[in-house]
């Protein structure tokens, strides 16, 4: 049989396995609560994003039901046909990639930026105000937003690249982020970041259109990375 090479597992899908071995051991019990994010962070010496992409990936599968400001609870374990597909990248490490790449991306628009590019941000802009999120037409219209800035450099694979980058978060795991963490006042806080990078790009300004768009990509991370007991969060107890 020929030798095959091994493609290392993600961190984070390495630390849901090792919690869910745990459980179908017996350590923790349906109906059990899990340690606290942080306490599992400080127990697994890994960073507390990385145990927030193990956690969603365990409850993507039907492994544990997270409960905003209670805790985290072991559930039944779901039919092996309703599992769902394993993703290779987490959503922080997809965040990180957009933040390089990205940048890059804006400060290269800043020194080609034409009026009819000036033109099409803003509509995008307009059309972001006053929309309810999270919701198929925002996230369509943050979809937009970036492939425009991308569209700048009239280079059609950089806009298909940032299309499949943002597409990506078109998925269980970035869906369950979502319904935690984002709300009106986080579209709200998105949409003035949009508009900084337009006006960086509009200065013709490559340093600060650069700082703009990866500053953006760090708060949409920061989002994603609450605490789930914090009263901030979209999901309500009471739900």
């Amino acid at each position: 049989m020929p030798i095959q090479a091994v493609e290392p597992r993600r961190l984070y899908r390495r630390i849901a396995d090792q919690l869910r071995q745990l459980i179908d051991a017996g350590e923790f019990a349906v109906g059990d609560r899990l340690p606290t994010e942080r306490e599992l962070a400080d127990q697994l010496g890994i960073s507390r994003p990385t145990v927030r992409e193990a956690l969603i990936a365990l409850e993507v599968e039907g492994r544990i039901r997270i409960r905003v400001g209670s805790g985290i609870y072991v559930t039944d374990p779901p039919r092996a046909d309703v599992l769902a597909a394993e993703m290779d990248e987490g959503p922080f490490e997809l965040l990180r990639a957009r933040e390089f790449i990205e940048g890059a991306i804006a400060a290269e628009a800043a020194l080609h930026v034409g009026p009819v590019d000036l033109e099409h941000m803003d509509d995008v802009l307009r059309r972001m105000e006053d929309i309810p999120h999270p919701t198929k037409m925002t996230i369509a219209l943050d979809r937009e937003f970036h492939t425009t800035v991308a569209g700048i450099l009239g280079n059609a694979v950089l806009v298909r690249c940032i299309g499949e980058l943002f597409d990506q978060r078109m998925n269980p795991y970035f869906e369950l982020l979502s319904s935690y963490f984002e709300n009106r006042d986080s579209w709200r806080a998105a949409a003035e970041e949009h508009r900084a990078v337009r006006d960086a790009i509009a200065s013709r300004e490559p340093e600060r259109a650069k700082a703009a768009m990866q500053e953006h990509l760090r708060q949409s991370q920061l989002r994603f990375s609450r605490n789930f007991g914090e009263k901030s969060v979209a999901r309500e107890v009471a739900e």
